[in-house]
């Protein structure tokens, strides 16, 4: 199954160089403590990693030339706490346990943690191609913004690592291609602004609504997940292991649709042999999805096979066998061996092939592919498939392969139910694996753009987002970092009003948020596209979270960061007066008010028409004699014209509960 937004780049698996260089000094870090990172300015920095068991440890920070020492414990790990100084750099940090390890070309900055669903996570290029891309990527020459992609993952319990792309890349037009398109735009702002170093981590994942970033803490005060969160936060407190639940019970769902595949016999896997013939095969174009290569709307097991020819200088040895990732699970067989397994669309396929199944010439490659509902198949682009010795490539395993059908779902469907699973869509996933490791990471505040994932459920949103904000203040232990968050867009056919529209309850929810102290809300209702959810001007999207920022956090004077919002009303007559506060500069005054809508006490709600009377709005309707309330901009995608003197859209409102 693949989620909208999903795919934005090739991933890589294997550990960045600098944990290499680690692994030779013996001192380990965490994958986000590279070369280039941002470190929060003026504030207390935790360091920490593995070393040999009590063993002395030191840092050394560049800026102030100061000496941090510390002993590991008895299983090799240490930490211990350095302060940070004003903006500025690069600097070094050199570690040592009696071999060193340096980070060069650190800054001193402000660190913003982005994240939420595909709008997040749009990249300039590559699937997301945003408005004039080429020339935004062209232009984006920023060594002073640091960006830092945090992979897809998933996870029962808290993990006190992530995986990461590449570690810390200062911008450029070569990094940003594949980067959050709005959390790019944010920071370009703030650095126009303030002229500091800006530090971007990246952690988003498309298509997931918020509960999979909610801590289990954090759902235990959301009535309808806290019996869920009870039991999973038992089970990772460590009275049982639920990655090894899983895996049994996984092993054991596998094992039982073994009899439904034609290609296992007596528990064997016989179509991954050698001496199999697969003459009367079909062949398909890898990567790509099924679907659009012969097996249309087909869920169930795939058999692939590939003959590949290996130099006789690389016989006996261990190889890695990379295939990116694959919808949704599958095991994989070298000469007829089997070499690893992996379950979930989100995970990079890395295999070591040992050196005893390697032959000079003709090897098999054999894969059994599951795929339980959406698209089946491979995921990746060509170069990221192939086999290497160390960083050698020396086969290339895009291009055609065979397959044959083992079992259709139809026939597999009974197992399906019982499948044990943890995927994006799972409460407290994505936090446990993509927020968890960074708590002790000090930044500055947040950026979120998501809600598209709960639009079914905005009754339950309201609660839900503001459990996610306190809950992720809480783990970072400061409750005043700024939370600065998207309003959904437009989308779906313009109207002045659907009575029948999610959207506007979504947004209603989000608004809610604000509520909390130290929150702001961004609108974005006029800058949507009614036919694609991912609208492409996320430079104004990036821009209005940093005007936001650069009022509230930065104490920059302004009064463009935000637009009068719904305050009261009062009816008056066959009328109703609108009262708004935090007016700012008031009102774009247009002659002809659009999105209003009013309803008498029946419910039913008519276009109505609208005008101001100085800084309030009266409404009214000829077809509503006696109004009971009003709706403003309430549908998924509004035609409505109410903003603010510096064009800021209003956001929508409405003055009935019903």
């Amino acid at each position: 199954m693949r989620s909208k937004g999903l795919f934005k780049k090739t991933f890589v698996t294997v550990v960045y160089g600098l944990a290499l260089m680690a692994a030779e000094a013996k001192i380990t870090l965490p994958s986000f403590f590279t070369d280039n990172m941002v470190l929060q300015q003026q504030t207390t920095v935790k360091l920490y990693g593995t070393s040999s068991p009590l063993k002395q440890v030191s840092v050394c920070t560049g800026w102030d030339g100061k000496k941090y020492e510390t002993r590991s414990d008895e299983k090799g790990e240490w930490s211990l706490n350095v302060q940070t100084p004003k903006a500025g750099g690069p600097y070094e940090l050199t570690f040592s346990d009696g071999t060193k390890l340096v980070l060069k070309n650190i800054l001193i900055g402000e660190v913003w943690f982005c994240s939420g669903q595909s709008n997040m996570e749009m990249p300039l290029d590559g699937w997301g191609k945003i408005m004039n891309y080429q020339q935004e990527i062209a232009n984006a020459d920023f060594p002073s913004i640091r960006l830092l992609q945090v992979r897809h993952a998933v996870d029962f319990v808290p993990q006190t690592d992530a995986g990461i792309d590449f570690g810390w890349e200062e911008c450029t037009p070569s990094s940003i291609p594949g980067f959050s398109a709005t959390a790019y735009f944010f920071a370009r702002k703030l650095w126009e602004e303030l002229k500091i170093p800006i530090g971007l981590v990246h952690s988003s994942w498309g298509g997931t609504p918020a509960e999979p970033w909610v801590s289990y803490e954090g759902l235990k005060k959301v009535n309808n997940y806290r019996t869920y969160a009870e039991k999973m936060s038992a089970m990772s407190d460590g009275k049982k292991n639920t990655n090894e639940i899983f895996q049994q019970e996984y092993r054991k769902w596998m094992d039982n649709l073994s009899p439904l595949d034609k290609g296992m016999k007596d528990g064997k896997a016989v179509w991954a042999t050698t001496d199999y013939n697969d003459n009367q095969w079909k062949s398909m174009n890898v990567p790509g999805y099924w679907e659009t290569q012969g097996l249309e709307g087909f869920d169930g097991l795939v058999w692939f096979r590939k003959e590949i020819r290996i130099p006789s200088a690389y016989q006996g040895k261990t190889l890695e066998l990379s295939l990116s990732r694959i919808d949704d699970d599958n095991v994989i067989y070298f000469n007829g061996t089997e070499i690893g397994s992996t379950t979930g669309v989100d995970k990079e396929r890395r295999y070591a092939v040992p050196g005893e199944l390697v032959k000079s010439g003709s090897n098999l490659i054999a894969i059994r592919v599951l795929d339980t509902g959406g698209e089946g198949g491979f995921a990746g682009v060509p170069e990221s498939l192939d086999i290497r010795y160390g960083k050698k490539r020396i086969v290339a395993l895009a291009g055609e392969w065979k397959y044959n059908v083992g079992a259709s779902g139809q026939k597999l469907q009974p197992f399906y139910a019982s499948k044990p699973q943890i995927t994006p869509l799972t409460p407290g996933a994505l936090y446990n694996a993509m927020v968890h490791p960074f708590i002790n990471f000090p930044i500055k505040g947040f950026i979120w753009y998501q809600g598209e994932g709960n639009e079914g459920r905005a009754y339950e949103y309201t609660d839900l987002f503001q459990a996610l904000i306190n809950d992720w203040r809480q783990k970072w232990n400061n409750q005043t970092l700024p939370f600065y968050f998207v309003q959904l867009a437009a989308f779906r056919e313009a109207s002045l009003i659907d009575v029948n529209a999610k959207w506007p309850y979504v947004r209603e929810a989000q608004s809610a948020a604000l509520a909390l102290s130290h929150t702001g809300i961004a609108i974005t209702t006029d800058i949507g596209d009614e036919k694609d959810i991912h609208p492409k001007n996320k430079q104004e999207v990036g821009r209005r979270l940093a005007l936001l920022a650069l009022r509230d956090t930065y104490n920059k004077q302004t009064t463009d960061a935000s637009a009068p919002v719904y305050d009261t009303y009062r009816i008056e007559g066959n009328t109703i007066r609108i009262r708004f506060k935090d007016l700012g500069n008031g009102f774009r005054k247009e002659a002809s008010l659009k999105g209003f809508a009013i309803a008498g006490t029946d419910h039913q709600f008519y276009p109505a028409e609208a005008h101001f009377d100085g800084d309030e709005i009266i409404v009214h309707s000829a077809q509503v004699s006696l109004p009971a309330a009003v709706r403003y901009g309430w549908a998924d995608s509004p035609i409505c014209n109410l903003f603010s003197t510096s064009g800021l859209p209003i956001s929508s409102f409405r003055t009935d509960r019903w």
